[in-house]
């Protein structure tokens, strides 16, 4: 196990691995859900991904501090996001080995035990742009061997939907408060890529709900520089949102 450098929090962790999410991307618009990986994108943007676009979420696009740099209309963003130009980051009140996420229900869905958000978005999204996940409680409840719904589409049914769904499909990477996680497998099921500092193999073992990849080795998130826990505490949640978010 290795223990996590002196002051860094879980939570700045997992803000490095959404961050590192983007790295390489170049330009593309980068949707982040959630308050962990907006700052994610917003480190990404003023470090290693300077080319990445943000929004307001509705027509503007902004820098890293809200500043208004362009317009973004609608027919445009629409382009970007049927042509597999964004990358999303979404969250999962459940997902699968294969990457199948749910937001819908929880339970049969004619009946199901508790409603959630629905759909929405996560079928387009998936077959149109890369997606990655941001989970903050990693869990047996979330990481299941099968989801009550599919919203987001995971590797196992795009394939079987043929190309037109997996032209743009890709899911870059799946981040829990525990660790990191991708699908570089010869069948593209889950594999554990990193853990985060402090967290050991059979936690995340017994904290999910189907049997991972794990290599032999695997790596620890980076580091985060000086400089990126400098922008981290004092101009991107200088209120500390991400340790309420991922407690130290």
């Amino acid at each position: 196990m290795s223990a996590a450098a002196e002051g860094v929090s879980r939570a700045e962790y997992c803000v490095i691995a959404c961050a590192e999410a983007w790295r390489g991307d170049g330009e593309v618009l980068a949707s982040p859900m959630g308050l962990i990986p907006s700052i994610g994108a917003r480190l990404a943007r003023r470090t290693f991904s300077p080319e990445l676009l943000l929004t307001d979420g509705e027509a503007m696009l902004v820098t890293d501090d809200g500043t208004i740099e362009g317009w973004l209309p609608y027919r445009r963003h629409l382009t970007m996001v049927t042509g597999g130009r964004r990358h999303v980051m979404m969250g999962a009140s459940q997902i699968d080995r294969y990457g199948n996420q749910n937001i819908s229900c929880i339970g049969d869905w004619a009946r199901p035990a508790r409603q959630l958000l629905g759909v929405r978005g996560a079928p387009v999204n998936t077959l149109n742009n890369p997606v990655s996940y941001w989970i903050p409680r990693h869990s047996a409840r979330v990481f299941v061997p099968r989801v009550d719904m599919v919203c987001g589409v995971g590797y196992d049914r795009a394939a079987a939907a043929g190309p037109s769904a997996t032209r743009f499909h890709r899911i870059p990477r799946v981040v829990s408060n525990l660790g990191v996680f991708d699908f570089a497998t010869e069948d593209r099921s889950m594999r554990l890529a990193a853990l985060h500092p402090g967290v050991d193999v059979e936690e995340v073992r017994a904290a999910t709900g189907f049997p991972l990849v794990v290599p032999e080795q695997v790596p620890y998130t980076r580091e985060p520089t000086g400089a990126e826990l400098r922008l981290i505490r004092e101009e991107l949640d200088p209120r500390g949102g991400r340790d309420r978010e991922v407690p130290a």
